[in-house]
């Protein structure tokens, strides 16, 4: 199945999203936020943040990390590199524009790679999945936060029911956890250390030193 990538168009909304991204999501975000930041800085040094956007989540990074961010529009980043240096955010290493399907960035870099509230968003989901996997050392985790759905059950078909309304906002409303587990199952590289719960989910995939027997 081909995928049709419209980044001139959302690199538009995200212009004007960034002028006030950051008064809306900063408190909305933040507990999902945190618990992914968290888990990425105990994987190690090297950190890679995709769809960094605003810079929401950098003031988060402990100053002994080394972190880059990447993000489809260079508005957002505007307004992180500004963040970064009014605050003196020393953990963060470089700010790039890059598309998370196609990432400009050497194989097996990071300790660990967070995408928040980004994956429901991109056109190829387990092509961005792949990149992460690409770029990510062994023993490292992808952790995804995101409004992630559970597959079973009356909410997964409540919240499916509303897609269409949550999609003319810029939300996605039906996208299931099973998704990222299935494809980190599929991998034979990977297992799920943590699927979290409530409204904003956070997901921990664990890259495996070796492959399983």
């Amino acid at each position: 199945m081909s995928v049709t990538y419209d980044l001139d168009g959302q690199k538009k909304v995200y212009r004007i999203w960034a002028r006030f991204y950051d008064k809306i999501y900063v408190g909305l975000l933040a507990r999902a936020q945190r618990e992914a930041v968290d888990a990425a800085v105990a994987c190690g040094r090297d950190i890679l943040e995709i769809g960094v956007g605003t810079g929401l989540t950098l003031p988060y990074f402990p100053a002994d990390k080394r972190v880059v961010g990447v993000d489809l529009s260079e508005d957002m980043l505007r307004v992180a590199g500004q963040k970064v240096a009014e605050r003196k955010l020393t953990a963060v290493t470089g700010l790039s524009v890059m598309d998370a399907c196609r990432l400009g960035l050497p194989d097996e870099a990071f300790d660990a790679v967070t995408a928040q509230f980004v994956i429901t968003l991109v056109p190829n989901p387990e092509q961005a999945l792949d990149e992460m996997d690409r770029v990510l050392r062994p023993g490292g985790e992808i952790v995804i936060s995101s409004r992630l759905v559970d597959s079973g059950g009356a909410s997964a078909v409540f919240w499916s029911a509303l897609a269409p309304l949550a999609k003319a906002v810029g939300w996605s409303t039906d996208f299931k956890v099973s998704r990222l587990t299935d494809w980190a199952e599929r991998t034979g590289r990977y297992r799920t250390e943590h699927v979290g719960r409530g409204y904003f989910k956070v997901v921990r995939l664990k890259k495996l030193a070796s492959r399983p027997a």
